[in-house]
């Protein structure tokens, strides 16, 4: 999935690839690895973990972008935002002129 250009197949779940890894990094202070996260997800129990802190998660949309090689990469606009964007960046370069 996070290899297709199109990936727009969920219902509003968020995918990690590397769940893990971020795993690993979220639920290491709570005494959790990833050897032992992966033994939990071997395992038959359900198992519930909460963290001690809440987690601040920040989403980015974007559909234009620039990798580090300078390739230039563009998706299709599948929630409609780009329009409200470009409005905005409009209506800043209109101020500052």
């Amino acid at each position: 999935m996070f290899n297709r250009a199109q990936r727009d197949f969920s219902h509003g779940c968020i995918r990690v690839a590397k769940p893990f890894d971020l795993g690993d990094v979220l639920l290491s202070p709570e005494g959790y690895s990833k050897g032992k996260l992966e033994k939990i997800r071997d395992g038959q129990k359900r198992t519930v973990i909460k963290l001690n802190k809440p987690l601040k998660v920040h989403l980015t949309y974007l559909t234009a972008w620039m990798n580090k090689d300078g390739s230039t990469h563009f998706r299709r606009d599948i929630y409609s935002r780009d329009a409200v964007l470009l409005k905005a960046l409009r209506e800043a370069m209109v101020k500052n002129l």
